[in-house]
């Protein structure tokens, strides 16, 4: 597959880092239920990993009644989330190969993620791998998470390259159906914490499976 430029998703695509959900939920419900085993529905576990943190933590604190505020939880879920990206987040398997690949082989490249910019800068300085992108976009600076095209061709236009000559590497069915939806190519990489492992597969035009990494688009 060929392709002049990429944007990629941070979480769960070039970093292993979508247990950090859980690792939410569990000190959420420490904090404000005495419970350890708290987590919200399936359906709202589902929909805040393409929203925007702030979104997503006010719509928790609604539904669930934790903290005082909005505002509140999201000041705890940064404060959490600071800390592991700071000192415990890692890539996942073949991305520093892969990222080199694609600069040496000059694909522009850029990050489109829904994490918040500070967040994305700490884990991005942590696991090392700023200098591959010339520009980083966030969810949050839009108010739209991944459900809109928004951030795809925000990010589209600023690589400056058609629709068709652009790969969107994601590990959510939500951002694969909406840049497949844009006609963007696709690469669907798969994490043990995400839904609809199926459909990527069968949407997306290259699907990397567990135990596979980027680099099988080396080798291909």
């Amino acid at each position: 597959m060929q392709f002049k430029a990429a944007i990629f998703d941070l979480d769960g695509t070039l970093v292993d880092s979508l247990m950090l959900w859980d690792i939410l939920w569990e000190r959420f419900g420490i904090r404000y239920r005495d419970d350890a085993g708290f987590r919200p529905t399936e359906a709202d576990d589902k929909a805040v990993r393409t929203m925007p943190l702030k979104e997503a933590m006010h719509m928790i604190h609604e539904q669930y009644q934790l903290a005082e505020t909005g505002e509140a939880l999201l000041d705890e879920a940064n404060r959490i989330m600071r800390d592991f990206y700071a000192t415990e987040v890692q890539l996942k398997s073949g991305v520093r190969t892969f990222l080199e690949h694609c600069r040496q082989t000059g694909v522009k490249m850029c990050v489109a993620s829904a994490t918040a910019p500070d967040l994305l800068d700490v884990a991005m300085k942590h696991t090392d791998i700023a200098k591959y992108f010339s520009r980083v976009f966030s969810c949050a600076e839009l108010g739209l998470g991944k459900d809109k095209p928004d951030i795809f061709l925000l990010a589209q236009s600023y690589v400056n390259e058609p629709v068709e000559d652009v790969c969107v590497f994601e590990d959510s069915l939500v951002a694969i159906e909406t840049a497949a939806g844009i006609g963007m190519k696709t690469v669907a990489i798969y994490d043990r914490f995400n839904f609809g492992q199926e459909r990527m597969r069968a949407l997306a035009d290259v699907y990397v499976a567990d135990g596979e990494s980027l680099t099988k688009l080396i080798e291909a």
